[in-house]
């Protein structure tokens, strides 16, 4: 028996049969584990593709984040004003079932829960015949009675006017613009938001569009509320490209500017760095594809105009921002190139001109905005700048509370604003001449030109225009404009035009109504020599010493040679004597 059992060999069991075993073992796991284990899967897997930070929420009791600023050490704007913002200096807790820059921004898109309201639009019509829609939100508009707001009659003269640019093809009808408008209304202030041409329902009617440095239609918009409104203290908030536009237009026009604080929310800040980060993942390719299927709806909204003035055809076939960009913004603009036109148009190399209060507020995982486009230096620079960075937030996002019903960004901008009203840091227009044109390297900035029959560059017509009697339709007085009034001090550099290539984003090729006047290119240096003259009485005569002191040498030589023969031949003429 012993003998036997040691004659005997294990037979290893063949490939074939260990898959059998391995898969008859499987097949006894109950299914609903299989279930269980393909859900954990994909929960894992989309909880780090959104970038889901609920649990981690969870463990620190949602008590959310605090608000991380960077400012100038000496400023006064955060000294006297964030400083007492009871909201920023807070900490910001995201809506638990929203703990996602993803979940936040696609919610706010497809829902948001904006509140109800309804606007009063006016339609304005511009210098170069185009159409702008502002509608406009009062606090009689969100409220039973016009009286009793902190003691204040509102809607009179005197009441605070939010002037709001919008974000790329973002209109008085999206969800967040709802929540400020209507939030900024019930505070007792006037909010207007300033829709982008061709958008909120309204024709294009000439050949400009908007674009992400386009800061003329803004600086209109705002010269003509202020106008209208002159006791009224008015207030700017952007909004993600509108925070660009609005960086860029406070960053041109420095202290000449009748705005006494502004926002910027989510601002892309360097447009190059964005084009190179919303191509770097799978989920922001989405969002790239997202926005580019809004702009070719803005476009076959408006296709005679793009087929005439672009790439119609490249237009169709855009499946990013970029090709968009290159198709059709690019063209109409008259830029080199996509990358010039990114370059140019990004607000950072604007920052350190800002001269006005400006609160900048940024989520560091803005799915759209790089963090990686902050201009953190230029901001600590700037004694005007606050930039105030949050952790969670999404674009545009910011939900708060368990129902996700109000923006944090709206309650913080609201409330910088108002104790901003409050102080004695409010800004205040100072007129100065604006500089050279042909000199000047800002784009986008109009003025308009006309070639008239015979060739001649000429300044368009800007003798005032009447109002429309209706109160909805109003037409721009360009005599009314603050750049216009300055300009109409120097008669003779009123007609200076930008023509440099590239930088002109609107050239009118009809003939003028009106007699043209020539382009005088000697303008400018007149009226910087009077300008010098004015303000130092001996400062002319400084240049006459230089000039001749500079110049002798030659003078002298050349009367030398001349004197000098004249000389030899009379002193030649008495020696033969």
């Amino acid at each position: 028996m012993d003998c036997n059992c040691s004659n005997l060999q294990l037979i290893p069991p063949s490939s074939s049969n260990a898959y059998e075993l391995l898969l008859q073992a499987l097949s006894q796991i109950p299914i609903h584990h299989y279930a269980i284990a393909t859900a954990f899967a994909v929960l894992s897997f989309l909880y780090n593709f959104l970038e889901i930070h609920f649990f981690r929420d969870l463990f620190t009791g949602f008590s959310g984040s605090p608000v991380e600023f960077t400012y100038n050490s000496s400023s006064q704007i955060y000294d006297a004003i964030v400083s007492k913002c009871r909201i920023l200096q807070a900490r910001y807790s995201v809506t638990p079932w929203l703990s996602s820059p993803h979940l936040q921004t696609v919610f706010l898109n497809f829902f948001g829960n904006p509140p109800s309201f309804k606007y009063k639009r006016q339609l304005f019509t511009t210098s170069d015949g185009g159409t702008i829609a502002l509608d406009w939100l009062t606090y009689s508009d969100v409220s039973d009675s016009d009286v009793h707001v902190d003691g204040v009659m509102k809607d009179d003269e005197s009441t605070p006017i939010v002037v709001v640019i919008p974000g790329l093809t973002s209109d008085s009808s999206s969800a967040y613009l709802k929540h400020l408008a209507y939030n900024t209304a019930k505070h007792g202030w006037k909010v207007v938001i300033s829709n982008h041409r061709g958008l909120g329902g309204v024709s294009i009617t000439s050949d400009c569009f908007y674009n992400a440095g386009w800061t003329e239609d803004s600086r209109t918009v705002v010269n003509y509320v202020h106008k209208e409104n002159p006791k009224a203290p008015l207030f700017l908030i952007g909004t993600s490209i509108g925070a660009n536009i609005l960086i860029k237009y406070l960053g041109e026009d420095g202290e000449n500017i009748p705005v006494a604080g502004a926002v910027a929310v989510c601002s892309p800040w360097d447009l190059l760095i964005g084009d190179r980060f919303i191509t770097r993942k799978r989920v922001q390719k989405f969002y790239d594809k997202a926005l580019a299927i809004g702009l070719t709806g803005y476009a076959k909204l408006h296709q005679p105009h793009f087929t005439r003035l672009a790439n119609w055809e490249g237009i169709e076939k855009s499946v990013s921002v970029r090709d968009f960009d290159n198709h059709a913004t690019r063209i109409v603009g008259k830029y080199e190139s996509v990358d010039t036109y990114y370059r140019r148009c990004s607000s950072s190399i604007y920052v350190p001109s800002v001269s006005i209060p400006l609160l900048c507020i940024s989520a560091l995982d803005d799915p759209l905005c790089t963090r990686e486009a902050i201009p953190w230096d230029e901001c600590r620079a700037n004694k005007n700048v606050v930039l105030a960075t949050i952790k969670h937030g999404g674009h545009l996002a910011f939900f708060e509370g368990i129902t996700g019903s109000s923006l944090w960004w709206v309650r913080a901008s609201n409330e910088f604003l108002d104790v901003l009203l409050a102080s004695k840091y409010m800004h205040v227009q100072k007129k100065i001449s604006p500089p050279n044109k042909l000199l000047d390297s800002a784009i986008d900035q109009g003025p308009y030109v006309n070639v008239t029959e015979d060739g001649m560059v000429a300044a368009s017509n800007n003798e005032p225009t009447t109002d429309n009697e209706e109160e909805i339709h109003v037409k721009q007085d360009t005599h009314d404009d603050g750049h216009d009034k300055v300009r109409e001090e120097n008669k003779q550099d009123e007609f200076v035009t930008k023509m440099e290539s590239g930088d002109s984003a609107c050239i009118s090729e009809t003939a003028s109504a009106h007699n043209p006047v020539p382009l005088d290119l000697i303008a400018p240096f007149k009226r910087y020599v009077g300008q010098l003259s004015r303000q130092n009485r001996w400062s002319i005569w400084l240049l006459v010493y230089i000039a001749i002191n500079t110049s002798w040498p030659l003078v002298g030589s050349a009367l030398h040679l001349v004197f000098g023969k004249r000389l030899s031949k009379g002193s030649g003429g008495l020696a033969r004597r």
